[in-house]
């Protein structure tokens, strides 16, 4: 008598079932991946926005508000309000101390810098955003990045303050748009303590 090994009828159906659950969950697993990773890259331009938002507002508030090289090197006030005295150059809210902010000179009318170079306002960096690739994507099939991602900024002003929106824009989508405000403050001056 010959003994053949078979496939019982049990064992067919629960291979056919495992077969055809693994068939079916595998597009469902590879969608689940694409989304996953266009939703870490749409999570990466709001980062990459707010980056650009926030490097934007390092630059001075105006050309004006630099005063002199020999003075200081540090941003003062401009006057737009002319609510700054004459006498002390503080405006309402500036702490009376000799190393913090002032207004600017209201004879000033164009910033002077001993090197000669320009220097890097709020208007110029909100410039830079328009148009600009939020990623480097020249190499798109290493670097996941398969769309474009474009800056777009404006920069409004009302008294002493410039309202800065920066948006990312993919296609005709805006994609994220995030606001800062900046205000015609200055910055304090460095002081260095002598320790006895």
């Amino acid at each position: 008598m010959v003994r053949r090994s078979a496939f019982t009828m049990i064992e067919l159906i629960f291979a056919i079932v495992i077969i055809s659950v693994v068939v079916l969950s595998i597009p469902r697993m590879v969608a689940a991946t694409q989304k996953s990773v266009e939703e870490g890259i749409l999570q990466e331009v709001v980062f990459a926005t707010s980056a650009v938002l926030v490097g934007s507002l390092s630059g001075y508030w105006d050309a004006n508000s630099m005063e002199d090289a020999n003075v200081s090197s540090l941003a003062r006030v401009i006057d737009t309000a002319g609510d700054c005295n004459t006498t002390t150059r503080l405006r309402p809210g500036h702490i009376n101390q000799p190393f913090h902010r002032r207004c600017l000179d209201s004879n000033t009318t164009t910033p002077s810098n001993a090197t000669g170079t320009s220097y890097y306002t709020l208007d110029d960096a909100v410039a830079a955003i328009n148009g600009a690739n939020l990623f480097d994507n020249s190499v798109a099939s290493s670097s996941g990045y398969k769309d474009t991602y474009t800056g777009s900024a404006t920069i409004t002003q009302t008294g002493d303050t410039k309202k800065i929106v920066v948006q990312a824009v993919k296609g005709a989508n805006v994609v994220t748009k995030l606001i800062a405000y900046s205000a015609n403050i200055g910055e304090p001056e460095y002081y260095k303590k002598v320790l006895p």
